[in-house]
């Protein structure tokens, strides 16, 4: 008989020994370190789970983040779209209010001259239409006479004791105000009623 037919155990002890050699003691079956594997394990997965809690809420908030700045830029290009022709239209506003103040200074007798009516009739129709690209674009007078005073609209220019109307109704209307869609382009300046004395 050989050897290695003597003890075929010794040698396969040998062979498995020389096989894990290399390997940590914590690894091999029966070491030292087999006890706290699984709760070092634990840890390792608990830890990794906090971790993935944390990289989602983290990418939740980013995703409401992006999602909050989108929203802002679409309101903010509606309203560059909605307000574009903010600055030009009050400038415009003067254009109205000196064709009104036009067609109010012409006396009454004049406007009644066969020979003035083709002037008086152009200019009338230049309102008419400067009116009707008012409406078009979003831009509408302000109602004021007949109605209570409102900070946001009208700005009182003088106080009229009347006893007709109620204190703080406007009576009177110096220069139309203006909004354009929901912002107001000018204020209407007006005249309220007071007690009298």
């Amino acid at each position: 008989m050989s050897d290695t037919e003597k003890n075929p155990a010794a040698d396969n002890a040998a062979a498995a020994a020389a096989e894990l050699e290399g390997v940590p003691e914590s690894m091999k079956e029966g070491g030292e370190g087999e006890a706290s594997q699984p709760e070092n394990s634990d840890n390792r997965i608990e830890a990794l789970e906090t971790e993935l809690a944390e990289a989602q809420q983290a990418v939740l908030y980013a995703q409401a983040e992006t999602q909050n700045v989108r929203r802002r830029l679409e309101k903010d290009a509606q309203d560059a779209r909605a307000y574009a022709a903010t600055g030009f239209a009050r400038d415009m506003l003067s254009v109205m209010d000196n064709m009104n103040r036009a067609l109010e200074a012409i006396p009454s007798e004049v406007k009644d001259e066969e020979k003035w009516k083709g002037l008086i009739g152009g200019i009338e129709a230049t309102g008419r239409e400067l009116q009707s690209v008012f409406e078009k674009n979003g831009i509408k007078r302000v109602a004021s006479v007949g109605l209570p005073l409102d900070p946001n609209q009208h700005q009182a220019m003088v106080e009229i004791p009347t006893g007709d109307e109620e204190p703080g109704t406007i009576v009177q209307e110096m220069q139309a105000g203006y909004v354009i869609k929901d912002r107001l382009l000018r204020p209407a300046f007006v005249g309220v009623a007071k007690k009298p004395e």
